[in-house]
This record gives structure tokens, C-alpha cells and sequence, in this order.
């Protein structure tokens, strides 16, 4: 069974870093893309990073671009986002998700990927 669990989400103040960690279990990580996304209240999830198999492409948004950086460990079958420089606009559940694709890229399209994580909750707030 495909399972995708978040965790490293909080409070933090602006300015500051969280690192979150997407553990993944029920399929080899190898041959999956990986997506981080988002959904503030009231807002549609988005984009927010995306990485394809051969780690060789790797996608941000436009407004992390430079403070986040997606980077994963298949050994440990664990995907991270780095989030630095949080600023309150970063308020948000955040979600990783999975999709088996030998394509040498990724999207930040929600409907490509099949398989989701719960979701892990970062407060940005002084």
C-alpha cells in the first residue's frame, strides 16, 4: 500500500527555517516523482516544488524560488523541503505526493500525482 507521511511542520517566526520530511513507504522512491504542495485557509492547493525520478529536474514556484529547495533521500525513502527565509504568505498545510514516471520532468499540476501524504501544518507568525 502506497503510504506518504509528513512530519517537521510548526510554528516559526519570520525570517526563519523548517525543514519538512515526506517518508514514504509501499513503493520503491527511485522511480517516483515528488511534489510538495500547499493550501492555505481558504486558498486551492498549490505548487509549490517538484522533483522527477532521476533527480535530474527539479521545479519551484516563483515565489519560493531561492528560499526552498526539495532534495531526496531514496535510501531512506524520504523526500525533504528545505524551507529558509519563511516569511507569513508560507502559512500553509503542506503536502508531499508521489507519482511513478520515467519522465524527465515534473509538474506542479495537482491531478498528476495519484498518491498523497496527509498534510503537515507550518505557521509562519511572530
Amino acid at each position: 500500500q502506497v503510504q506518504l507521511v509528513e512530519s517537521g511542520g510548526g510554528l516559526v517566526q519570520p525570517g526563519g527555517s523548517l525543514r519538512l520530511s515526506c517518508v514514504v513507504s509501499g513503493f520503491t522512491l527511485d522511480y517516483y516523482a515528488i511534489g510538495w504542495f500547499r493550501q492555505a485557509p481558504g486558498k486551492e492547493r498549490e505548487g509549490v516544488s517538484c522533483i522527477n525520478r532521476g533527480d535530474v529536474y527539479a521545479y519551484y514556484t516563483d515565489s519560493v524560488k531561492g528560499r526552498f529547495t526539495i532534495s531526496r533521500d531514496n535510501a531512506k525513502n524520504t523526500v525533504y523541503l528545505q524551507m529558509n527565509s519563511l516569511n507569513p504568505e508560507d502559512t500553509a498545510v503542506y503536502y508531499c505526493a508521489a507519482r511513478n514516471s520515467a519522465l524527465s520532468y515534473c509538474t506542479l499540476n495537482k491531478a498528476w500525482f495519484p498518491n498523497w501524504g496527509q498534510g503537515t501544518k507550518v505557521t509562519v507568525s511572530s
